[in-house]
């Protein structure tokens, strides 16, 4: 036991007191917090649970944004390519499909001609040069090639 008396008045010991007081005031909140819980659960449920759910939604629409649908409304024209020696009724052919489907004349085939040929189909038509380059080319991007030869000469090529 000591001989000293513990000190009850002066700065040092107003001190130590304020301290301990702010203590006692932190340590009734979280204990009024884990005796009562339901002093201290949500108001209102409903508007809670909307919150949240709003946030999710927030969320799961950055992960999953919506992609656009960039299809056309019609599908593109059918490339139908023809291709023979010269001479042999390319340039005749493709005059009368488009006769046949626009009931229209064309004097000259220069360069491809899109022919409306029903409700939502259209079709290209496309006289192929007389080399093996551009029919090599020109049959790797068409849908149909039509190979014209001419029946007195047979299979030959320039």
């Amino acid at each position: 036991v000591s001989t000293q008396s513990t000190g009850k008045a002066g700065a040092k010991f107003n001190k130590k007191k304020r301290r301990k007081l702010e203590e006692e005031e932190n340590t009734v909140d979280t204990d009024a917090k884990k005796r009562n819980l339901k002093a201290f659960s949500f108001q209102a449920v409903n508007k809670t649970a909307r919150i949240v759910h709003r946030a999710l939604d927030k969320q799961t629409r950055k992960h999953h944004v919506p992609e656009v649908d960039r299809t056309p409304l019609e599908p593109p024209p059918t490339l139908v390519a023809v291709v023979g020696p010269p001479k042999c009724g390319k340039t005749t052919l493709i005059k009368s499909l488009v006769k046949h489907y626009t009931k229209q004349n064309v004097n000259q085939v220069k360069g491809p001609l899109t022919v409306v040929t029903g409700k939502n189909r259209r079709c290209t038509f496309f006289e192929c040069p007389n080399d093996i380059s551009s029919m090599i080319d020109v049959a790797k991007g068409a849908d149909l090639v039509l190979l014209m030869v001419d029946a007195n000469f047979g299979f030959e090529m320039e």
